[in-house]
C-alpha cells in the first residue's frame, strides 16, 4: 500500500477510502535488488480526502443549483444498474443524474489498459447465470452475450468468446500443476473421501427446497428459501459447521477458505456457514451450449459488464464528483456534489434520490437528515491488493499448461488470472498480463487498513514475486512492470448474523418515499449478480412512487 505522502492530493470530500485515484507518477522498486528494474503505477484510496466529509465547511459553497427527478449517488454496479432501469421503466435521460467519485464508473469492477491488453483491478468473471434469473439474462442477451435460445430446451445459448476458453484452472501444488482446483495430487484417500463427502453434500443442498417452496439457496439471495432449518446456517461460523460435520481434511479445509476468501474476502472461520454453503449451492447455471460450471470472462474483467450496463441507457454521469450534505427539501432531497476537477459545488435538487454506495459512506451522507433513516449495519470489509503484472515470459513448472485461473495451494493469495486467456491474437507467445488477487482477511479490518495504507509499492511487488517464484523460478527478470491497487475496504463479508439478521433488511427500506438505496452492502455478498439485483430493485422502488 502507499504511504499517505505518495498519494494525489485532491480537495474533494468523499469516504474514507473509496476516492480511489491514480498515485502521481512512476513508482519503482528498491535498487539493488533482483526487481530493481521494475517499475509501474500505484491506486489506491486516497483515504485522506474522505476526512474531509467530517467537516463540510472546508468546501466551496454551491455555486448554482441542478434539478432532476432522481438522483443516483455511486457508480458501481447497484448505481448503473439503477440507471438502466430506470429507463426501461420510463424516465427519460434528463430526469436522471448519476455521480460518481472515481474518474470513471464501476465499482470494484474497474479494469485498466497497456499495450498488451485490458486487465482488471478486481471483480474478473461471472458466473454462468440460472435460467430463472430472467432480469440478468435479458441484459446479457442486449449486451450480445447471449446470442439466442434453443427451440428445443428454452436454454441461452452464449457467444463463445465470452465463455471461458480452455484450459479453465489449474492448482500448484507439491511442486506440479494439477487440472482444477480441488487438491487431488497427493491427497491421502481418507481426505479424497471426505471431500467427496463435502460435494456429494453440496448437490443435495444445491436441490434443497424450504417448506415454503423456495430454493434453499439462490441468487440472487432474496429469492432463497425462509425456511428456519436452512436460515440458522446463518447463525454460525462456516468453519464450525465443517468441524460439527466431520470435515477436517486440511485439504479440503484450504480449499473451502480459499473459496470464502475468493467471493467475500474473508477466511471460513469469519463467514457464515449459510454464506460458504451458499457459495457453492446457490450455482445452478444452464445453457444449450455450456456446463454448470462454466463462467464468462472477459480481458479487462467485469469491466464489460460495467460497460455494457452504462451504454443501455443515456441518461448523464458526472465522474469525479462526491455528493455530500443530503438534505431535505420541499420537492424531496439536495445533495451538495463537488467536482474535484473543477474546484465547484453544485447543488443537486431531486425528487428522489438513490444512495448507491457503501454502507460507510451512507451513514456519512445521512448524518444531515433526520435520525429515521439511519440504522446500523455492521458491515465487515477487509483490505485487498491487486496486482497486474506485464511479463514477457512466464517459467512453467511441471503439469498442467497455464490456465485462465492459475492458484498456488498454501499461499497467501487467491492466485492469478491470465488477462490475455481470451484474447484471439496468433502472438500467443507474446507479452502477458497476469492479474494477482491478495485478499487480506483480518479480525480488525480497521488495524489491517492501517497497516495496508504503509505499505510501499516496493513491499507489495516483493511480497507477489516470493510467491509467484515458487511456482515459477525465475519469473523476476522476465517481469516488465507492475501495476498496484490497493482496495481499503474491499467487499462486504457475510459474518454470521448478516445476511438473515434484521439489520440488513431494514437498512435497504425506503425513507418517506424520497430515500432508496442499493449496494451489495445490502445483500452481504459482493458479487455481480447482487449489485444487478440492488439496482434493479431500488430502482422499481422509486418507480412505484413517481
Amino acid at each position: 500500500m502507499p504511504t499517505r505522502r505518495n498519494f494525489l492530493k485532491q480537495a474533494a470530500a468523499g469516504g474514507a477510502g473509496l476516492l480511489l485515484a491514480p498515485l502521481a507518477g512512476l513508482h519503482s522498486c528498491a535498487p539493488g535488488t533482483s526487481r530493481s528494474h521494475i517499475r509501474g503505477s500505484m491506486h489506491g484510496a486516497n483515504h485522506a480526502t474522505g476526512h474531509l466529509l467530517r467537516d463540510a465547511s472546508r468546501l466551496p459553497a454551491p455555486t448554482h443549483t441542478r434539478q432532476v427527478e432522481v438522483l443516483i449517488v455511486g457508480g458501481g454496479v447497484a448505481g448503473l444498474a439503477a440507471r438502466r432501469e430506470l429507463a426501461r421503466r420510463g424516465f427519460r435521460p434528463e430526469q436522471v443524474l448519476l455521480v460518481e467519485l472515481d474518474e470513471q464508473p464501476g465499482g470494484n469492477s474497474r479494469a485498466g489498459r497497456n499495450e498488451v491488453t485490458a486487465y482488471p483491478w478486481g471483480a474478473h468473471y461471472l458466473p454462468l447465470p440460472d435460467p430463472r434469473n430472467h432480469e440478468l439474462l435479458a441484459f446479457l442477451q442486449e449486451a450480445g452475450v447471449i446470442t439466442g435460445t434453443d427451440a428445443a430446451s428454452g436454454l441461452p445459448i452464449y457467444n463463445e468468446y465470452h465463455l471461458c476458453h480452455d484450459p479453465e484452472e489449474r492448482l500448484y501444488l507439491r511442486g506440479h500443476w494439477q487440472n482444477g482446483l480441488v487438491p487431488e495430487l497427493g491427497v491421502p484417500p481418507e481426505e479424497k473421501q471426505q471431500i467427496a463427502r463435502f460435494f456429494k453434500m453440496i448437490e443435495e443442498m444445491r436441490g434443497a427446497v424450504g417448506a415454503d417452496g423456495r430454493d434453499a439457496f439462490r441468487i440472487p439471495l432474496a429469492e432463497s428459501s425462509a425456511d428456519e432449518q436452512f436460515r440458522r446456517l446463518d447463525t454460525v461460523s462456516f468453519a464450525a459447521y465443517l468441524d460439527q460435520h466431520g470435515f477436517t481434511s486440511p485439504h479440503l479445509r484450504w480449499y473451502l477458505d480459499y473459496s470464502c476468501k475468493d467471493d467475500y474476502g474473508a477466511t471460513a472461520a469469519q463467514v457464515s456457514a449459510w454464506a460458504g454453503l451458499h457459495y457453492f449451492a446457490s450455482r445452478k447455471g444452464r445453457a444449450h451450449n455450456a456446463v454448470a460450471s462454466d463462467v464468462l470472462t472477459w480481458p479487462e474483467g467485469n469491466n464489460f459488464l460495467v460497460e455494457q450496463l452504462r451504454r443501455q441507457a443515456t441518461s448523464p454521469i458526472l465522474p469525479n464528483t462526491v455528493a455530500y450534505a443530503l438534505q431535505e427539501t420541499p420537492g424531496g432531497l439536495a445533495a451538495d456534489c463537488y467536482d474535484v476537477t473543477t474546484h465547484q459545488t453544485t447543488r443537486v435538487e431531486a425528487r428522489r434520490v438513490v444512495l448507491a454506495t457503501p454502507w460507510f459512506i451512507t451513514e456519512r451522507l445521512l448524518a444531515g437528515l433526520p435520525a429515521t433513516p439511519l440504522r446500523p449495519l455492521n458491515c465487515h470489509r477487509a483490505p485487498w491488493a491487486i496486482i497486474n503484472l506485464t511479463v514477457d515470459g512466464l517459467p512453467q513448472g511441471p503439469g498442467a499448461p497455464l490456465s485462465w485461473d492459475n492458484v498456488l495451494y498454501g499461499t497467501d493469495s487467491v492466485g492469478y488470472v491470465n488477462a490475455t486467456h481470451q484474447s484471439l491474437s496468433l502472438n500467443a507467445g507474446g507479452p502477458k498480463v497476469i492479474t494477482c488477487y491478495l485478499p487480506l482477511p483480518a479480525d480488525k479490518p480497521a488495524e489491517a487498513r492501517q497497516q495496508v495504507y504503509q505499505t510501499s509499492y516496493d513491499e507489495w511487488v516483493r511480497r507477489m514475486l516470493a510467491e509467484l517464484e515458487t511456482a515459477h523460478p525465475g519469473l523476476t527478470p522476465h517481469v516488465q512492470r507492475a501495476d498496484v491497487w490497493v482496495w481499503g475496504h474491499g467487499m462486504v463479508a457475510p459474518t454470521p448474523g448478516f445476511v438473515w439478521g434484521t439489520a440488513r433488511q431494514q437498512v435497504a427500506l425506503p425513507w418517506q418515499d424520497k430515500l432508496f438505496f442499493a449496494h451489495t452492502d445490502l445483500s452481504g455478498i459482493s458479487i455481480f449478480e447482487e449489485g444487478f439485483y440492488q439496482g434493479l430493485r431500488a430502482a422499481a422502488e422509486v418507480a412505484a412512487v413517481a
